[in-house]
């Protein structure tokens, strides 16, 4: 592992901590040039499936993009980094368990949506506005609609 200040090969593990699900190991390191210290966090590399894009292309599984909408759609929101990691892993989790090689992006995107629509009405209707791309304000208020009726419901 390379150290971040002095670019050092050589270091020694301090710390090692592993998560509550027993998925991640988090080591406290030293350098052995400079002294630094730093966080590397250690995670089994799962098979996943590649994505097929909308225009048929197809990539890996990009874990990262799913995280910064998500953050995209949490900003100025009552949510903690913590649940936000916390879906992103379950919606990486659900579909390493898919078993599937390939799996579409709306697929995604839909495990997705209804993962916010549970954690937040107000970063669901976010999420849900750029990726179902409303073509206009009545699409948007039937959503709207739709959630408070959902509400109702439930609070009867």
């Amino acid at each position: 592992m390379k150290c971040p200040k002095c670019s050092n090969m050589e270091n020694k593990v301090i710390d090692s901590r592993i998560n509550k699900e027993g998925d991640i190991t988090r080591r406290r390191r030293e350098c052995l040039q400079c002294g630094e210290r730093f966080t590397t966090y250690e995670r089994i590399e799962q098979t996943l499936p590649y994505v097929i894009k909308r225009d048929g292309r197809r990539e890996d599984f990009n874990r990262d993009k799913i995280l910064e909408g998500v953050k995209k759609a949490c900003q100025k929101r009552p949510i903690s980094i913590e649940q936000i990691e916390g879906l992103v892993d379950r919606v990486e989790k659900y579909f390493q368990e898919l078993g599937e090689k390939e799996v579409s992006a709306v697929t995604i995107g839909e495990k997705v949506v209804r993962e916010l629509y549970n954690l937040d009405e107000i970063a669901y209707v976010r999420f849900a506005s750029v990726y179902r791309s409303f073509k206009d304000v009545n699409e948007f208020m039937s959503e709207l609609k739709d959630i408070l009726k959902h509400k109702q419901g439930a609070a009867q």
